[in-house]
């Protein structure tokens, strides 16, 4: 089972999806995680074991990889479906309460602005990290995340900007959240945004990249 495991970990990290998709070239015609997950879960392989020594397990090879500036963002957007794939068999199983989520993160980019790469590539690596996330995509006024907080208290917050303008509306927003529901833990990032920046707005923490991201929310669950 082990090997088994194994395998759907490194068809994350190639974004290997099923035996039909061409990337990546070297293991064309190879079962992909589709297939690999639906075997592990027939052979019996407990749902919780595929997503922590599976999914996750993969997702944060290649989080580590790009961190290193060893892959780019297509790959980590491949991984990121390729893990997806995997999720969908075991989402009964979350359903089930057989497999238990690390916690939630609401992540969305700030008032004011339209991007997005960045944002997604968190939001990705974070629910491949075994979180529930909850994106409130882009241009996200302080009273959605505050109404977002409302629906899931106790979770974790991520800011994005890219726009040196926006970035007022971060401070704004890690402001409210931080009146409104005191304890709540809030994490910054983006193009613009700095270690001093995130202090100086009272944001708990600063993540340059996804895989830092990852890092701090397990941080926050252990």
């Amino acid at each position: 089972m082990n090997e088994l495991l194994e395998q759907i970990a490194v068809c994350v990290e190639r974004g290997k999806v099923n035996a039909k998709s061409p990337f990546p070239p070297d293991l064309r015609g190879q079962e992909g995680v589709d297939e690999l997950t639906r075997t592990a879960l027939a052979a019996g392989v407990p749902a919780q074991d595929l997503l922590e020594q599976g999914l996750i397990k993969g997702m944060q090879a290649i989080g580590a990889r790009f961190r290193r500036d060893e892959v780019f963002v297509p790959d980590v957007l491949m991984a990121a479906k390729a893990m997806k794939t995997g999720m969908a068999h075991i989402r009964p199983y979350f359903q089930s309460g057989e497999v238990k989520r690390k916690g939630v993160f609401i992540v969305g980019t700030v008032a004011g602005d339209m991007h997005d790469i960045g944002k997604n590539l968190v939001a990705m690596v974070a629910e491949g990290g075994g979180f529930e996330v909850v994106d409130l995509g882009i241009d996200v006024s302080t009273e959605r995340f505050l109404e977002a907080l409302g629906q899931k208290p106790g979770a974790v917050v991520g800011l994005s900007a890219l726009l040196t303008t926006t970035m007022t509306s971060m401070a704004e927003t890690v402001q409210a959240v931080k009146l409104k529901y005191p304890g709540t833990r809030v994490m910054v990032g983006g193009a613009p945004v700095t270690e001093h920046f995130a202090r100086q707005i009272g944001a708990d923490a600063y993540s340059a990249d996804p895989q830092g991201a990852v890092e701090y929310l397990n941080t926050v669950v252990a």
